[in-house]
């Protein structure tokens, strides 16, 4: 069958490459085959008419291991003479040798090998050598070392995967710690992701969406333990198979899994003068079914941020000149914790169950100090001593069914229910030039984000180069937000403020997707994909003032990927158009105000935006490099954009909200390149380059509503290398710039980050102490930000002292078994929401990635 044909040339690949019985047997072209052996069609070597049998097994479970390298060997000469793979059930056949003495060595990695001597064989004789039993060795899975291009980026046909599980400074770390090493994508001080200027992208987990990535990438990463992620996958022109939403691309978190038998325990621990962590993570499987439990825990402390603002406002001929200063600390604890479970019903069909369960507890105080000073009226100086609670907790469970008919022809159904429980609360004390308290404030804003999810996938082989893909999905999603503001004197009670009353935001949104996807390889290495989708979500939304005027709509989602390869270059041609819906952030109307000089309102009535993406890729090997670079365009319109404008009531405060009013056009270049200086050794650089046109609306001095426009140029890039070394040592670096970023009404300051890591591994790899430092040349970095409207100019500087070190430690428990990995279930994903506040306001850019033909 194709399928295990395939499975047969990779395990030939890697024993060719770890095991010396193959060490005759050479790779080309990137899959391996036996090269002119004797008694093979490729050597001149008379064939004979003689027959070697057996059967490999487990010698502690008796279980037959699947695709083991058999290799057989001319006593006398020492030279190799044939070789073979076993079958899924272990066993293996050698025909036509010719009559003679030999010796066959049996090989698996995970194994120790067997030599069978003298084994003598006649002229037309069937020799069975019976059950062959492996015995476990895994050391020899620890001096396996893989080196070339794959360790550290993989191109696929649809996406570029870098492999984080590389990353030796990540341990005590977040997701945020990995995806800012992540070539294809920016990821700002503040935690949010942007693919080639846009954050308007979905972020996975292991393929399935999260209630709390559609309330805040940024928050969410930051309880997902940068140890346990295994690779991140950059897709930027999904298929018909992923869902509609994400104009800028989809990002997946692959975390750490395995199929071994027995019980293992992983223990990583980590402290430093900015945060401390601790992860523990086991599994035990025994025969058909498998358990897995991890819990992982997060503190961060010493976080100080200052901040400088000067703003000029005019409002009915009266200008506002706003000067503040402010000093301000968090510190928050940030849980993650899973319980899975797998089961096979039988050869061809699994299961798979799971519940999650992420906790955050993010803490933040700051003083501010105001100077007004109006026209005609005096100075007035005042301070604000503010505490803002953000509180999480998310649960989402799943379960998965799987049925594989024969290889690549699969039925699936997947469903997932997820909830997210969200506090943002904020206390301010007000007071006034004498430091005296004046009076007090409290917002309270509690939502509740829970969805349901079913979805089901086929998929099928159409003769040997053609695959034919279909499905149906519902997504069934309710958001509630109860929002409140309090006033209250020095002492005494809290009660309503009157202008700004209390109210709850009702949302329902029901989506129906359906999608069909086609693949088409010519023989000369021409690959086609191209799909169709249509979604339609039905949206029923209220406040307590009534009901918001937000329709259903249909949407109907093209996309075509093309590439070819020759002469070692891969070209990549896609489009494909998005849609995006906004945020909860974007959509909730409470009046966050805890600075009251930005204050911030979501718009429960904006509609989504949609997005036409084009691409060209090309990706070469020149020797030991591998360079990447794609020219892309990306239009936008009807784009949901953020709205800043004064205050009417509130003098020198500047009011952001969210409209539907922009367009955003992006064309630009990602360049990569990453170099095998040595087999220990690697380097990497690259460079994001795009001009951005950004048109939207604000209000003039008139009250009317006016045009604004802003464009120019985002620069950004970096580099990074990796070491290993004897004895178990290994070193990191990493630095990444990032160039002033255009917004619609201003441009936001740059920033730098780099970090330098070593670890020591010990006890047979069982364990590791690593010590990572961050920014440690700097005290601190400053964020120079300018807005500026036909109303307003703000200059605002963002001081971060984000200096770190850290010291890890890590140790394995347990002994396991290599088994051989099964397709498991596949699970719902989830791709549809625009993520917290941004308003795809410009953030730097990414490098390339494939066209789109994952599943889900």
């Amino acid at each position: 069958m194709k399928m295990t044909k395939i499975l047969l040339a990779i395990t030939i690949v890697l024993t060719s490459l770890l095991s010396p019985a193959f060490a005759q047997f050479p790779v080309t072209g990137g899959a391996a085959k036996p090269k002119a052996l004797p008694g093979t069609a490729g050597d001149q070597t008379p064939k004979g008419n003689s027959k070697i049998t057996g059967t490999v097994t487990d010698s502690a479970s008796s279980k037959a291991i699947e695709f083991v390298s058999i290799a057989l060997y001319n006593k006398a000469s020492g030279q190799a003479v044939d070789g073979t793979v076993a079958d899924e059930k272990g066993k293996f056949a050698l025909t036509k040798i010719v009559a003679g003495d030999y010796k066959v060595l049996v090989s698996f990695i995970g194994y120790g090998n067997k030599t069978l001597d003298n084994i003598k064989l006649d002229k037309g004789q069937e020799l069975d050598l019976g059950v062959i039993s492996l015995a476990s060795n895994t050391k020899t899975l620890n001096e396996v070392t893989v080196t070339g291009q794959a360790a550290l980026i993989e191109e696929k046909v649809d996406r570029l995967v870098y492999n984080a599980e590389k990353d030796i400074a990540a341990k005590g770390g977040d997701a945020t710690d990995i995806l800012r090493k992540v070539p294809l994508l920016t990821v700002d001080l503040d935690g949010n992701v942007s693919l080639r200027g846009s954050q308007n992208i979905r972020v996975l987990i292991n393929n399935k969406p999260s209630t709390i990535i559609a309330n805040s990438v940024a928050d969410a990463l930051k309880q997902i333990p940068a140890d346990q992620i295994k690779s991140v996958e950059v897709i930027t022109s999904p298929s018909a198979k992923y869902d509609a939403e994400g104009s800028g691309g989809i990002i997946n978190i692959i975390t750490k899994k395995n199929s071994l038998q027995g019980l293992n325990l992983n223990i990583d621990t980590g402290v430093g003068n900015r945060g401390s962590m601790l992860s523990l993570n086991g599994g035990y499987r025994k025969g058909k079914a498998g358990f897995t439990i991890g819990g992982f825990g997060r503190g961060i402390y010493n976080t100080v941020t200052k901040t400088a603002l000067e703003q000029t406002s005019t409002v009915e001929n009266i200008t506002t000149i706003t000067r503040q200063t402010g000093d301000g600390s968090s510190h928050g604890l940030f849980g993650n914790y899973n319980l899975g479970f797998d089961y096979d019903l039988a050869k061809n069909q699994s299961i798979t169950a799971g519940v999650k369960y992420g906790v955050r507890n993010f803490n933040s105080q700051q003083d501010l100090i105001t100077r007004l000073m109006k026209t005609g009226s005096s100075d007035v100086v005042s301070s604000r001593n503010v505490d803002a609670k953000n509180l999480s907790g998310t649960v989402d469970v799943n379960l998965d069914y799987l049925h594989t008919f024969k290889p690549q022809q699969e039925w699936s159904m997947s469903t997932l229910y997820s909830r997210n429980d969200l506090t943002n609360d904020f206390d301010a004390d007000l007071l006034n030039g004498g430091k005296e308290l004046t009076s007090r404030q409290r917002n309270l804003n509690k939502s509740i984000n829970q969805e349901f999810t079913f979805q089901t996938d086929y998929q099928t082989p159409i003769k040997k180069n053609q695959l034919l893909e279909f499905g149906g999905k519902g997504i069934f999603r309710e958001v509630t937000s109860a929002y409140s503001f309090l006033i209250a004197e020095p002492t005494g009670d809290f009660r309503p403020e009157r202008d700004q009353p209390a109210g709850d935001l009702t949302y329902h949104q029901n989506i129906a997707a359906g999608y069909t996807s086609y693949t088409y390889t010519t023989k000369k290495r021409y690959t086609i994909k191209g799909g169709l989708r249509y979604e339609h979500t039905f949206i029923d939304a209220s406040t307590n003032e009534g009901t918001v005027g937000v329709g259903n709509y249909g949407v109907l989602v093209p996309s075509v990927n093309a590439s070819k390869t020759f002469k070692g270059t891969t070209v990549k041609l896609a489009y494909n158009r998005r849609i995006q819906r906004p945020g909860l952030q974007q959509l909730n109307p409470n009046f966050n105000s805890a600075n009251p000089q930005n204050i911030t309102i979501g718009n429960p009535e904006l509609r989504p935006e949609l997005t036409n993406n084009f691409e060209l890729g090309l990706s070469k090997n020149i020797k030991k490099t591998f360079v990447n670079a794609t020219f892309f365009g990306r239009v936008t319109n009807n784009a949901i954009s953020q709205v800043r404008q004064p205050s009417d009531t509130l003098a020198g405060a500047i009011v952001t909200t969210f409209e539907n009013i922009g367009k955003q056009h992006a064309y630009g270049t990602n360049l990569f390149a990453n170099v095998a200086a040595t087999s220990k050794i690697n380097v990497g650089i690259f460079a994001n380059v795009f001009y951005t046109t950004l048109t939207g609306q604000t209000i003039g001095q008139n009250g009317q509503s006016q045009e604004i426009n802003n464009n120019g140029f985002n620069v950004s890039g970096g580099i990074f290398s990796q070491a290993t070394f004897k004895n178990g040592w290994g070193a990191q670096a990493f630095g990444f710039m990032q160039g002033n970023q255009v917004q619609l009404q201003g441009n936001q300051g740059g920033f730098g980050f780099y970090t330098l890591g070593v670890k020591k591994e010990f006890n047979n790899k069982k364990g590791s102490v690593g010590l990572a430092a961050e920014n440690f040349l700097s005290k601190r970095y400053n964020i120079h930000t300018e807005l500026t409207s036909i109303q307003f100019n703000q200059v605002n500087d963002v001081y971060l002292y984000n200096r770190g070190f850290r010291l890890t430690f890590t140790y394995k428990i347990g002994k396991m078994t290599m088994d051989a990995p099964k397709k498991k279930a596949k699970s719902v994903n989830n791709d549809d929401v625009k993520s917290d506040g941004s308003g795809g306001q410009q953030s730097g850019g990414g490098a390339p990635a494939g066209g789109g033909s994952a599943p889900r």
